[in-house]
């Protein structure tokens, strides 16, 4: 039988393609292609069956490589053919996003913080950067880029940094942006109380309400904003035990193709720790989530986890020692776990994404 939902996962610069059984909860493996250095992230074009792939090696060095390649993905067979060029960047991307039009590729940049945009051809290669305005501000560490549904607004949250013994804390905020043919113009950023202990991370956006789902790094907590206002609706807790909250933090947030749940990623450094998904319903009309199970990963440090669009199974990626572990989406939204694949070697599993 030929493989319709296609799992992918980085372990270093190997992107490994398996194929996902949404019935039986189960993967096999199909395919592996190397990139030129670690794989940092990736995203699909919305029209064509393009995935875009970031990489970097990332060691502090004037000889660091960084870039993204286009691959052509096969439904069949899983396999992933270059597809023209790859483009140089100039630094390591830890995001990047494809508008809806699929036109143009945004990379978001940790250091220093920063935000390229590229032209996408209408074959889907990769093209030119745009040049942007100079004036741009990008915050303190930039962690991710997204796109609004309306592709009008880009919003980059930037983590800002914890303090340490010798530093006072950088405050964190979201970068918003028009979006208008490739060019970002600044608009008010959002950061309650000036951007102290406030850590954002990661976001998503409800399928239905005008609203956005953020991770609060450091802080363990989600909180939602009506786009794009500069106070939060909802502020919740992340963790099971939110009195321990040391050595923890969030990452990934996604939402239910349906639109009824969120969720979200609880890593610890050690086994310790709670490594787990805070699964939250959320109500239809007011968008308020309320946390209903905290599901252990199986796993230590889950960076990133993917939900197939059918909404049945939820693959989490442990990050080391590597292990992809599967979980059944129940009805209410709850998740029961099927089963772990460990990984071989000693990469971390660093991404994952369904196709």
């Amino acid at each position: 039988m030929l493989p319709t939902i296609l799992l992918l996962a980085a372990l270093g610069p190997e992107l490994t393609t398996y194929s996902l059984d949404t019935n039986q909860g189960t993967l096999n493996k199909l395919s592996a292609v190397t990139l030129p250095q670690n794989v940092q992230e990736a995203w699909p074009h919305p029209k064509r069956p393009i995935l875009y792939v970031t990489w970097s090696n990332n060691s502090g060095k004037a000889t660091d490589r960084h870039g993204v390649t286009a691959f052509q993905v096969n439904k069949q067979t899983g396999a992933l053919q270059q597809h023209g060029h790859p483009i140089t960047l100039p630094a390591r991307s830890v995001f990047i996003t494809v508008d809806h039009t699929g036109q143009y590729l945004i990379a978001a940049y940790n250091q220093p913080s920063k935000a390229t945009v590229h032209r996408i051809a209408p074959d889907g290669t990769l093209g030119a950067e745009v040049p942007q305005a100079p004036n741009l501000n990008y915050g303190i560490y930039a962690h991710q880029v997204r796109i609004d549904p309306t592709n009008k607004l880009v919003i980059i949250p930037a983590r800002g940094n914890a303090p340490t013994a010798t530093k006072p804390e950088d405050p964190g905020s979201l970068q918003v942006y028009k979006f208008d043919n490739g060019k970002l113009t600044n608009l008010p950023a959002v950061a309650p109380n000036k951007g102290f202990n406030f850590q954002p991370r990661h976001l998503d956006f409800h399928p239905k309400l005008p609203l956005l789902y953020l991770t609060l790094e450091r802080q363990n907590k989600l909180q939602v904003y009506r786009i794009i206002e500069p106070q939060p609706l909802f502020t919740k807790e992340t963790l099971k035990d939110p009195a321990h909250m040391e050595n923890q933090a969030t990452s990934a947030i996604h939402f239910h193709p349906n639109g009824r749940t969120v969720y979200l990623g609880n890593r610890a450094t050690s086994a310790g720790g709670e490594n787990s998904i805070a699964v939250y319903s959320v109500d239809p009309k007011t968008g308020e989530p309320t946390l209903i199970q905290n599901a252990d990963t199986h796993g230590i440090h889950p960076r990133t986890f993917t939900i197939d669009p059918s909404g049945r199974i939820l693959v989490v990626a442990n990050m080391s020692p590597a292990s992809l572990s599967l979980f059944r989406i129940q009805s209410d939204g709850k998740l029961e776990f099927i089963r772990k694949y460990d990984q071989p070697g000693k990469q971390a599993l660093f991404w994952t994404g369904v196709y």
